[in-house]
């Protein structure tokens, strides 16, 4: 994979994901992708992810501290995007400032997998 191409496509997926445009968001996954959010959420497709979602909070953004993209030994690339997000919770109120990592193994420039974390939940309980 050509240097950072890895970061264009995470970055690439994260902005349509965002907008909901699950279609494009869609056929940058390579066949049997996963995500893995914290608690072990584990989904299979992004239809489930917006639906478990939705009860956590109105929508979230995210903002990017930085992007790391190595080559692992397997021939994937790993990326791993930093920073902090903020959005509105289900009643209304704004939170900000919520640590996230986000880690993607990219194989054949499409996306395999993504591990979630960050400290919506504490931040959640907290309030």
């Amino acid at each position: 994979m050509d240097a950072k191409h890895g970061t264009k496509l995470v970055e690439k997926f994260l902005e349509t994901m965002a907008a909901r445009d699950l279609p494009a968001a869609r056929a940058m996954l390579a066949p049997g992708f996963t995500m893995t959010f914290p608690g072990g959420a584990r989904f299979a497709t992004l239809e489930e992810l917006v639906a478990w979602a939705k009860p956590r909070y109105r929508w979230v953004k995210k903002r990017y501290e930085r992007f790391d993209e190595t080559p692992a030994a397997d021939g994937e690339t790993i990326v791993y995007c930093y920073g902090t997000l903020y959005g509105e919770w289900p009643d209304g109120v704004p939170f900000e400032g919520i640590r996230f990592i986000d880690r993607f193994a990219i194989r054949e420039g499409k996306l395999a997998d993504q591990l979630v974390w960050n400290d919506l939940a504490e931040n959640r309980a907290a309030r």
